[in-house]
């Protein structure tokens, strides 16, 4: 009896496929390494970095020059005053949590160019970014503050 390699359960795509899929996936993310590179260079021209949390989240800790458009108040008034010439790359808690997933898709039904940071703020964090907060980091406390603040 041969045993068949699980990894293969699904056979490869072609290679012209593959690339059609994986280019698509890259029109739709960003990375926290090359939106840093972006920041710290100076050339953050043609997009804004949405946190799409609750405004809890965002006073936390936030990416420097990010708004926050909680995804849960994204309405066609509420974003009537966006520019709409933009890409809005959205964010959230990490791979844990979709509103990223959920702001970029409400912007997109509302007309606006959307991307998302692959990782979210703790793939940011982690790469050891700096953060903007309004408050104090919990984190220092022994009082452990929510993981997703949706």
């Amino acid at each position: 009896m041969t045993i068949e390699p699980r990894a293969l359960t699904f056979p490869a795509l072609d290679s012209a496929t593959a690339a059609t899929h994986l280019r698509a996936e890259l029109a739709l993310d960003v990375d926290p390494d090359d939106l840093a590179r972006d920041l710290t260079a100076g050339t953050q021209r043609g997009y804004v970095v949405v946190e799409t949390r609750a405004p809890g989240a965002f006073a936390s800790a936030r990416i420097p020059g990010a708004i926050n458009l909680p995804y849960r108040d994204l309405t066609p008034e509420s974003v009537s005053q966006l520019d709409r010439d933009l890409v809005y790359v959205c964010y959230c808690e990490s791979i844990h949590c979709n509103a990223a997933t959920k702001g970029a898709l409400k912007l997109a039904e509302l007309g606006f160019k959307v991307k998302r940071l692959s990782g979210g703020i703790s793939s940011w964090q982690a790469a050891g970014y700096p953060v903007d907060r309004d408050t104090p980091d919990l984190s220092l406390t022994s009082t452990p503050s929510p993981r997703c603040a949706c």
